[in-house]
């Protein structure tokens, strides 16, 4: 039976990486690896960059060419063995574009989120309530089916704010995020709450930029920062879009966001000072 097309996981993105650095930390050349192998110098640039899936039996014939540390090869080897198991969110991919389900993945092996949001809560801190609103604006949106199975994507992923291995979240909103009324009165509260749950997790910074700031470096529009663990991918900026989302990695890039970064989370309110808002703001909603 023919095998299917490879669905690159997070799990076969971080073998591909570390494959590639222990070969590189080995001191071999693709073409060199690829002799001893007896493969083509093609499907090992394959195997390096997530674009075939690669069977247990090879992970360990080039685990043992490169000779990594007894615990690393193991690692190694155990990656290989769940790489072609699909990520949770595959299940929904009917609901979401595949251009946000690479934004899912870079999500789920990033070691720290940085973000600065204008318009609405982000995705990984919203509650049902507020994301289902969120959607309903839309001016093409599916069906109630789909909506719903964005809706779910949207929850299951804040489960990476408490697991094991939890992710680094910090966000700057700006204060026209949390003062308004998306879904009335009701909906707000509740997500507002929710902000504060979240914030009080070790894992976990928010801040307000208030309008009393004036002016900011920021004011083009909301951004992501993503840094991995060492070894896997070079930081990234994400900006998203109605119809897709914009991804660079080049250093000179990356380093401009995350000057504007460092700007707009010195001139916020600081964490304290941001739950006393948030918990005037129910106040008042109430």
């Amino acid at each position: 039976m023919a095998r299917g097309k490879h669905i690159p996981t997070v799990a076969s993105t971080r073998l591909a990486a570390e494959l590639r650095s222990h070969r590189e930390k080995s001191g071999l050349s693709q073409e060199a690896v690829a002799e001893q192998m007896g493969w083509a110098e093609s499907k090992l640039y394959r195997i390096e960059n997530d674009k075939s899936r690669v069977l247990v039996r090879d992970v360990k014939r080039l685990v043992s060419l490169y000779e990594p540390e007894e615990a690393q090869a193991h690692a190694i080897v155990e990656l290989a063995r769940v790489a072609g198991e699909p990520d949770w969110w595959h299940q929904y991919s009917g609901a979401i574009p595949e251009w946000f389900q690479v934004y899912v993945a870079l999500e789920t092996s990033a070691s720290h989120v940085f973000g600065y949001d204008s318009e609405l809560v982000p995705g990984i801190m919203q509650t049902e309530s507020y994301a289902r609103t969120i959607m309903m604006t839309a001016p093409d949106r599916g069906p109630d089916e789909e909506i719903e199975n964005q809706v779910k994507v949207r929850i299951n992923r804040q489960a990476r704010l408490t697991g094991t291995n939890p992710l680094n979240l910090w966000i700057v909103l700006n204060e026209g995020v949390v003062r308004r009324k998306v879904g009335g009165p009701d909906v707000m509260r509740e997500q507002i709450e929710h902000l504060i749950e979240i914030a009080q997790l070790r894992n976990v910074t928010l801040q307000v930029l208030p309008y009393e700031v004036g002016e900011h470096s920021a004011m083009h529009g909301s951004f992501t920062i993503l840094q991995f663990p060492p070894a896997h991918d070079p930081d990234k900026v994400y900006l998203e879009q109605q119809i897709g989302g914009i991804y660079t990695q080049k250093t000179n890039e990356v380093e401009r966001y995350k000057l504007l970064y460092d700007d707009v989370r010195a001139r916020a309110l600081g964490p304290g000072e941001t739950i006393g808002m948030f918990r005037s703001i129910v106040a008042e909603l109430t």
